[in-house]
C-alpha cells in the first residue's frame, strides 16, 4: 500500500468516537449519504496545515490527502507571499486533480489598519498595486476569488465619506481584475469594533453600488453569527451579491458540530438555494481544529461527513 492510499484510509476509518455529538454519527452519514462515501455534496475548501499529522508537512501531499478524503477545493490566505515556484507548483497540482482553487488574500501590507476609507493616494495607489499583482497570482493557479478586507474606520470621517473613498477604491480595483475573470469577495469581520466593514448588509449595499461581477461578498458565517446571527435570514437578504462562504463554528473557531451554529441546516440551505439557482460556491474552511494531533484531524473530517449528510 503506498503512502497516499494509506493516509487517505487511516483517516476514512476513524471511529465511532470521532464525534462528541454521539457514537454512530460517522457510521450514519455514510450509510445515509446519497453520494460516495468519500466525496461531499459541496465544495469544502481545507487550508494548508489542517491535515499536516495525517498528511505531513510537504503541500503538495496534504493537496492529494485533501482530493482523497473528498475536499475537492483549497484556500490559502497567503498564495500572494509565496514564491512563483511554489505557486506554480500548486496550481499544475490543482489541476491534475481537478480540485478548484478558493480564496487568497490581496493584502497589501497591513491590510487591517491601512485602510481605503481614508481616501488618501498612498493608500489607493498601494492597493491598486498588489491588485495587479494578484491578477498574476491567480493566473499561477486558476483563482477566481481573492478576498479584500478595506480596512478600519475613520473616526475623523463621516460615515458617508469614508462609504464613498471605499467605493471609490473597489471600482478602480475592478477595473484591473474584471478583464481578467478575478473576483473580489470583500469579508465583513467580528475581529474588532474598528474595522469599517462589520455586517452583511452595509457589504451588500457596497457591492451594488460598485456595480461589478468582480466585486462580491464574502460571507463568513463565524464573523456574521457573532456580529449579526440570523444566518439565513441574512443570507437571502444578501445572497445575489454572495460569492463565497466560509465555515467556523462559535464559541472557538473550530469545525461545524464544536459549538452552537447549526452548520447541517445550513450547509442544506446553501446546497437547496444554489441547486434552484444553478449556481457553485466554495466553502472554506477558515477555521481551527477542536481537537489536536492526527485523531483530531480524523475527527475534523468526521464532523464534516455528519454536517454534510443532509
Amino acid at each position: 500500500m503506498n503512502r497516499r492510499s494509506f493516509i487517505s484510509k487511516s483517516a476514512m476509518v476513524a471511529g465511532a468516537s470521532a464525534l462528541p455529538l454521539g457514537a454512530s454519527l460517522a457510521a450514519e452519514a455514510q450509510q445515509n449519504n446519497p453520494v460516495a462515501a468519500n466525496q461531499f455534496k459541496l465544495l469544502y475548501a481545507p487550508h494548508f496545515g489542517m491535515f499536516e499529522n495525517l498528511a505531513g508537512k510537504d503541500l503538495i501531499d496534504q493537496l492529494k490527502f485533501m482530493a482523497d478524503n473528498g475536499f475537492m477545493a483549497l484556500e490559502d490566505n497567503g498564495m500572494l507571499g509565496r514564491p512563483v515556484d511554489v505557486q506554480k507548483k500548486i496550481g499544475e497540482t490543482l489541476a491534475k486533480l481537478n480540485m478548484k482553487m478558493g480564496v487568497f488574500v490581496i493584502d497589501g501590507g497591513d491590510n487591517w489598519k491601512i485602510s481605503l476609507t481614508t481616501g488618501k493616494k498612498e493608500f489607493l495607489e498601494n492597493f491598486l498595486k498588489t491588485c495587479r499583482a494578484s491578477v498574476e497570482v491567480a493566473k499561477r493557479v486558476n483563482a477566481k476569488w481573492a478576498t479584500v478586507v478595506p480596512g478600519f474606520f475613520e473616526r475623523r470621517l463621516p460615515l458617508g465619506i469614508q462609504t464613498a473613498n471605499v467605493i471609490d477604491a473597489l471600482r478602480r480595483a475592478c477595473d484591473i481584475l474584471e478583464p481578467h475573470g478575478l473576483t473580489m469577495v470583500l469579508e465583513p469581520l467580528s475581529d474588532t469594533p474598528e474595522l469599517f466593514l462589520r455586517h452583511s448588509d452595509q457589504t451588500y449595499m457596497i457591492c451594488k453600488a460598485v456595480n461589478s461581477p468582480s466585486c462580491k461578498i464574502l460571507f463568513d458565517m463565524w464573523h456574521m453569527q457573532r456580529n449579526e446571527g440570523r444566518l439565513t435570514q441574512n443570507m437571502d437578504w444578501c445572497w445575489s451579491e454572495i460569492g463565497y462562504f466560509q465555515i467556523g463554528d462559535e464559541p472557538g473557531r473550530n469545525e461545524p458540530t464544536t459549538g452552537e451554529v447549526n452548520y447541517k441546516s445550513l450547509f442544506k440551505h446553501i446546497y437547496d438555494k444554489s441547486k434552484a439557482n444553478n449556481q457553485e460556491f466554495i466553502l472554506g474552511m477558515e477555521h481551527g481544529n477542536a481537537y489536536k494531533g492526527a485523531e483530531g484531524e480524523k475527527k475534523l473530517i468526521d464532523a464534516y461527513r455528519w454536517s454534510d449528510n443532509f
